[in-house]
C-alpha cells in the first residue's frame, strides 16, 4: 500500500499555522480538530515547519509559563522528514520509526504540499491490509479442490 491510498480516503486537507500564530491560538486548533499536530506554512503554501502537541510539552516543561508567549514560528520543529504520494506505508512507519517521530508531511516531487499523515493512519492502514489479506487467504483455503 502507498500513501496516496491513505490520501485518498482521508482526504488531502491540512490544519496549519502561520510562524506569528501564538501558542493559545495552536493549542486550541490542535484540540478543535482532534489532531496531534499542525504545519506551520508560509502564505504561498510553502511548509516551514511542524508543531506538535510534543513540542509544546518540552517548551512548557523548560520554560514553565513562558511558553504562553512563543509563537510557532519559535516552537516550530524546522527539520522536516517528509514522504511523498509514492512512498509504500512500511517505509514511512520505518522513518517515523528510526525518527521517534508521529507525523510525516507528505509532498509531491516539486516540494508541493498533498497531505499530512499520522501514526494512527498508517496503523490503520496496516491493520486493513492484513485484514484483507486474512480474508483472501480464508477465501483461498475454502475454495481449493
Amino acid at each position: 500500500m502507498i500513501i496516496a491510498n491513505i490520501l485518498k480516503s482521508k482526504g488531502s486537507q491540512v490544519i496549519s499555522v502561520r510562524t506569528h500564530d501564538g501558542v493559545a491560538s495552536i493549542t486550541r486548533t490542535l484540540a478543535q480538530h482532534r489532531i496531534g499536530a499542525v504545519l506551520v506554512v508560509e502564505r504561498d503554501g510553502g511548509v516551514l515547519g511542524i508543531v506538535s502537541e510534543r513540542d509544546i510539552v518540552r517548551a512548557l516543561a523548560s520554560l514553565g509559563e513562558g511558553v504562553t508567549r512563543m509563537t510557532a514560528g519559535q516552537l516550530m520543529t524546522r527539520v522536516l522528514f517528509t514522504v511523498s504520494p509514492r512512498s509504500t506505508v512500511t517505509d514511512a512507519l520505518q522513518l517515523m520509526t528510526d525518527r521517534r517521530i508521529r507525523h510525516l508531511p507528505v509532498l509531491e516531487e516539486n516540494g508541493s504540499l498533498c497531505g499530512l499523515i499520522s501514526i494512527g493512519d498508517l496503523v490503520k492502514a496496516r491493520i486493513a491490509e492484513a485484514e484483507y489479506e486474512a480474508e483472501e487467504l480464508k477465501h483461498f483455503v475454502t475454495h481449493i479442490g
